[in-house]
């Protein structure tokens, strides 16, 4: 009587591996390039690389500006670096160019679950949109801001906090963005080859 062969170890399919784990590395990438752990630490060294965020509408509660600069090699970048003690955004896009493709992101876009962010900080190069600001000081020596914990910029220098903001139609290009906690419902991931782009 022939015994039964047992499974056959020892052998990957490395197609298969690959089909399985090029998305998964791809989508890590994308999500350890928009989150992180806590503020923004001094040793952060930037792509240097922008990328575009769009927003239906960004709401907030505990809002700071200031002036700042980001490193990228051995350059110093000049960004505005905006800090929301919490945020939430609807139909959230990002789109991030690499080599001859784009990487599309987005998330937040059924009705009444947009993604949500705590101490959330952004370093970028411009920002547009419908803002409105409530109780907000204009000019504030940017050393003594206090709306998001452990986050202020050079003493003496110009700054802006609120206690709350909302931005409609935003459209930010970014350099860096931090966060203590980062929620994306609907998280989905695609990937452009003919120049796609947030709308």
């Amino acid at each position: 009587m022939r015994a039964e062969a047992g499974p056959r170890l020892g052998r990957v399919r490395w197609k298969r591996f690959a089909l399985i784990m090029v998305p998964s590395a791809v989508v890590a990438a994308a999500l350890i390039g928009l989150t992180a752990e806590g503020a923004i630490g001094a040793n952060i060294s930037v792509s240097g690389q922008e990328y575009t965020v769009t927003a239906n509408q960004l709401s907030g509660s505990g809002f700071e500006q200031f002036g700042t600069t980001v490193k990228s090699g051995d350059k110093q970048i000049p960004v505005a670096e905006s800090a929301i003690r919490s945020a939430k955004l609807t139909n959230l896009c990002q789109a991030v160019k690499v080599g001859s493709v784009t990487l599309l992101l987005r998330a937040g876009r059924s009705s009444g679950n947009p993604v949500s962010a705590s101490n959330l900080i952004v370093d970028a190069s411009s920002l547009s949109g419908d803002a409105s600001f409530r109780n907000i000081a204009i000019g504030q020596d940017a050393g003594t801001l206090n709306q998001v914990p452990g986050t202020t910029g050079t003493p003496g220098s110009f700054g802006e906090q609120a206690d709350t903001i909302t931005i409609n139609h935003l459209v930010q290009h970014t350099w860096l963005t931090t966060a203590g906690t980062f929620t994306l419902p609907g998280l989905s991931l695609g990937i452009s080859t003919n120049g796609g782009s947030c709308p």
